[in-house]
């Protein structure tokens, strides 16, 4: 399968192609795929916030670009 092929696919497809490959690497790992440290960081953040009640939320779309242009947190 090439870029191409995926980049092909229905969007249902891909879906389901994703979950395979997690399901994959967890099988692989024993449960135990490591997430990237940044990852466990930002989540914190994000209760924090929702906590103190100063998050704030943006739609999908917006929060795409806002990743592409800036990165993770």
């Amino acid at each position: 399968m090439t870029a191409i092929d995926i980049a092909a696919m229905p969007v249902e497809e891909k879906l389901k192609l994703m979950e395979a490959l997690w399901d994959s690497l967890d099988t692989r790992s024993g449960g135990n795929v490591a997430s990237p440290a940044w990852h466990g960081t930002a989540l914190q953040q994000a209760e924090d916030e929702l906590a103190k009640g100063t998050a704030r939320f943006v739609e999908w779309a917006q929060a795409k670009e806002l990743l592409r242009k800036n990165g993770p947190a």
